[in-house]
């Protein structure tokens, strides 16, 4: 948490490039570069990151008309108004995916924001607790591609960030 990574790489293949980022990196910047251009986007990615959720602690999804909604102050998720009912492990992890649409956690993350560092979790363990969350938010009115897998990687949520 509070971790940003910028890859700073002489590889300046596309395929480099978005490999990076569906793993986790922030930003990537090809050589040459100058030291202002790293500045600049050492400053942007903090910022970025820095970036407060809401003024009342939500954050909400749109990505298919619907609302997802995650209330950090109340503990509450909810589908547009009807009330999705997720343990505490379920809204943490809803409410990590949600802290940044679109960015890729991986499993030994999770687990360290999740459950806290140095807790030992398979991997299955992870993926049971997605599929009980997906499953929630679909009997909710959501949509189960809410909830992205990257193969290999982890988890992210969709991008449509509204608040």
């Amino acid at each position: 948490r509070g971790l940003a990574v910028i890859v700073l790489s002489s590889r300046d293949a596309e395929a480099d490039r978005v490999r990076a980022l569906e793993i986790g990196a922030d930003d990537y910047v090809t050589k040459p570069f100058s030291p202002k251009e790293i500045v600049a986007r050492v400053t942007a990615v903090t910022r970025r990151m820095n970036k407060p959720t809401s003024r009342d602690s939500s954050v909400e999804i749109a990505p298919l008309g619907a609302r997802l909604r995650v209330n950090l102050e109340t503990r509450r998720a909810q589908v547009d108004e009807r009330s999705i009912e997720l343990t505490r492990v379920e809204f943490d992890l809803l409410a990590l995916l949600l802290s940044r649409p679109g960015f890729v956690f991986s499993r030994p993350t999770i687990i360290d924001e999740v459950w806290g560092e140095g807790f030992a979790l398979s991997d299955r363990t992870i993926d049971s607790h997605v599929k009980a969350l997906r499953r929630k938010i679909v009997e909710g009115g959501g949509e189960s591609a809410w909830i992205e897998t990257v193969r290999g990687v982890g988890y992210r949520s969709q991008e449509d960030l509204l608040s």
